[in-house]
């Protein structure tokens, strides 16, 4: 009896050794307060439940031009930069003009090709913050920071800076001014 026990006390031993070598958990953030690194494999996730508030379809209008926007939610996705896993929002949109002719329209693209992807809130007001990357526009690229204009969360403040753009020959507006598909300053309506 005694020989079994320590043979079975061994393989425990050896089984609980490669368990604990093995297993790995993965450690777990919140998308508040922004953290600037992660270790990598982690997970940032909304533990909040706050990206939901987002999501839908939100339109506005600016210079004879209407725009809807329609965010989603994408949860458990790795960043192959970052090298971690986050809840993040994407977004596309549609832009008509006055007559209701169609200027931009990405609403039927994957989420891998969405054009507009989320990072993070900001670390000291309520501001979700994106990007807004744009192959079809010479590589346009800006910023987008979102708010709730109220507690109703109907209103959302959309404010967008645009980054330096190189414009090469292969652009077709290269000598032209490249068009901007989206507005600057703006406050959609959840529709």
């Amino acid at each position: 009896m005694t020989k079994y026990l320590k043979i079975m006390k061994n393989k425990f031993l050896i089984i609980l050794f490669f368990v604990a070598t093995f297993c790995n958990a993965q450690q777990i953030y919140s998308l508040r307060p922004a953290e600037s690194s992660l270790p990598e494999g982690s997970y940032q996730k909304d533990t909040n439940n706050e990206l939901p508030e987002y999501e839908g379809t939100w339109k506005g209008t600016w210079d004879n031009k209407t725009v809807f926007v329609t965010f989603k939610k994408l949860t458990n996705q790795y960043d192959t930069d970052l090298k971690y896993y986050k809840d993040y929002l994407i977004g596309k949109f549609k832009v008509i003009d006055g007559n209701g002719s169609v200027l931009f329209d990405n609403s039927t693209i994957t989420d891998a090709s969405a054009k507009i992807m989320g990072h993070s809130f900001r670390r000291y007001n309520d501001r979700y913050l994106l990007s807004y990357i744009d192959y079809d526009l010479c590589n346009t690229n800006a910023n987008i920071a979102i708010k709730f204009a109220d507690s109703s969360k109907t209103q959302l403040i959309w404010k967008l800076t645009y980054g330096s753009n190189m414009i090469t020959i292969e652009c077709p507006y290269y000598n032209t001014q490249t068009p901007e598909a989206l507005p600057k300053d703006i406050v959609l309506t959840k529709q």
